[in-house]
């Protein structure tokens, strides 16, 4: 009894996804050119970033008004969070797991995302932005480019 509660307790259960923060800039899912919004050979929206003290990677995501959106988040470094304004999103960023959660954007607009888990000295100034678009608007840019982004505009 002993032995399964430590095994319990220094597991994750099976259906938690697991990643190792030290190599995400290097290989797998969350390397730097795998990061941002894309459409996927199935046709879902998935979004990928990652939270390190004290920005977010990339700091501005573009979504799609309408669609159905993946999220697929990991820390590097410390516990984070973040909320996007007027929407359901609210979530944690832990550092080993991948936080995945799905939601649909209704309002076009430009909406702040803040870090709401105190993560250090720098806490208070880390913030992204989501920019959600007319669905048409993104497939075009999503067509253009692999990835969707508002950083470089």
């Amino acid at each position: 009894m002993i032995f399964t509660a430590l095994h319990w307790a220094t597991m994750p259960p099976s259906r938690v996804e697991t990643v190792n923060p030290s190599t995400l800039h290097i290989a797998g899912e969350f390397v730097e050119s795998n990061l941002g919004t894309a459409v996927e050979k199935d046709g879902g929206v998935v979004v990928r970033l990652i939270g390190q003290q004290y920005s977010f990677t990339p700091q501005c995501i573009v979504v799609p008004e309408g669609m159905s959106v993946t999220f697929r988040a990991t820390s590097a470094d410390v516990i984070h969070g973040f909320i996007v304004g007027k929407s359901n999103v609210n979530t944690m960023l832990v550092p080993g797991f991948v936080t995945t959660f799905t939601t649909t954007f209704t309002e076009k607009g430009e909406k702040l995302m803040p870090c709401h888990e105190f993560c250090g000295a720098g806490h208070e100034g880390m913030w992204g932005r989501v920019q959600v678009v007319e669905r048409n608007e993104f497939l075009a840019r999503a067509a253009a480019s692999e990835r969707v982004s508002c950083v470089a505009q």
